[in-house]
């Protein structure tokens, strides 16, 4: 599971515990240490829902990581999961991702800390790659982020085939790195974003223009039969990739608009 984020009508821990029936989550990517991306991370363990393997930037301890939080007042009950987490989950893991995921695999990569103070660019930048498919998940990582990982060469070789990037910090601007597309084109972009708050309407655009450039057609979603070059979770509701073992992928959304 990427980060473990819930809302008004609808969490994690619950749809794991209750809706599965499962009592246990294999792995768990938290990309950002910010409440959004992990605001249902104590209901987890309150539903009875056993993390086995947890993945975050280790780059930033226990120390690092509460007098970040601290600076933004009282640590919710989520961050002090996650800072229990810093102490209690740090060991070698038994079933690696890599080995265990029937050949889905990932590439983890991020800034190092104190070179960045901010929880944004300490981003856990999360590649998940599948028979030639590959989706890139970069937490909330801003520009300046960006520009540091760019440096690596592992990192560039990383980016050039991604197949769908999920836009950082929900498609504002400050997650928009134009150098980004230089280095990879991906054949759509995904944004988790809502209506107004996070302004991606004014994005959408920009992003969409991106793709254009080296995939004119876009993708087609099997729900309308519609091609597109963004989709958002704001317009389409629950999007869905299904991959199969040549790396062709199937989009279906919730919404049929």
């Amino acid at each position: 599971m990427i980060d473990s984020g819930d809302c008004a009508d609808w969490s994690p821990s619950k749809f794991i515990r209750y809706g599965l029936n499962r009592d246990v989550l294999n792995y768990l990517f938290v990309t950002n240490a910010d409440q959004d991306h992990m605001s249902d991370l104590q209901g987890l363990w309150d539903h009875g829902v056993g993390v086995q393997v947890w993945h975050r930037n280790p780059s930033l301890n226990a120390t690092a990581f509460r007098h970040i939080k601290e600076k933004g007042g009282p640590l919710t009950g989520d961050a002090k999961r996650y800072l229990a987490n810093l102490t209690t989950m740090n060991l070698p893991v038994a079933e690696p991702f890599n080995l265990h995921m029937a050949g889905i695999t990932s590439a983890l990569f991020w800034n190092e800390y104190p070179a960045f103070t901010n929880t944004n660019d300490l981003s856990l930048v999360v590649f998940i790659k599948y028979a030639g498919f590959k989706i890139l998940f970069p937490g909330d990582l801003e520009k300046a982020g960006w520009l540091a990982l760019f440096n690596r060469r592992d990192f560039l070789l990383e980016l050039a085939d991604t197949t769908i990037l999920v836009a950082s910090h929900h498609g504002r601007e400050n997650g928009y790195c134009p150098l980004l597309f230089s280095y990879c084109h991906p054949q759509a972009v995904v944004m988790s974003d809502k209506s107004i708050v996070h302004d991606t309407q004014f994005m959408s655009q920009i992003y969409r223009n991106e793709v254009i450039k080296h995939h004119p057609i876009g993708v087609c979603v099997s729900t309308t039969g519609k091609r597109r070059h963004v989709l958002t979770t704001r317009r389409d509701g629950h999007i869905q990739f299904e991959v199969d073992g040549q790396g062709n992928f199937t989009i279906t959304t919730e919404k049929f608009g």
